[in-house]
């Protein structure tokens, strides 16, 4: 991941008891269509609380706010993210651009 990386998109899910395994298998096929299909994409984080194991957070880091907008407006998308959204009792996702950089 480069320094330089200025937009990103992030999601905090909230998975629905039992269902974690289920929800890190659909959120890997909507990130791999997204790696395949979408240029601007550079690379995508899922990290596990480990406080809460029914909580998770994304990271997904691209090159220009342009891809990013476009990456939400393809129809894939809404089928892939609506297959991890289902599994969750709670999701909260934005995009969001770098402030600093220690």
């Amino acid at each position: 991941m480069a320094e330089d990386t200025r937009y990103w998109a992030s999601g905090s899910w909230h998975v629905t008891d039992g269902k974690a395994d289920e929800f890190i298998e659909r959120w890997t096929e909507f990130l791999t269509w997204t790696k395949q299909a979408n240029e601007g994409f550079l690379t995508a984080r899922l990290v596990h609380d480990l406080s809460d194991p029914n909580h998770f957070v994304s990271f997904a880091a691209w090159r220009d706010l342009d891809s990013l907008s476009g990456w939400r407006e393809k129809p894939e998308f809404e089928r892939l993210f609506g297959g991890c959204r289902a599994l969750c009792t709670n999701m909260h996702g934005s995009n969001y651009e770098v402030a600093v950089v220690v």
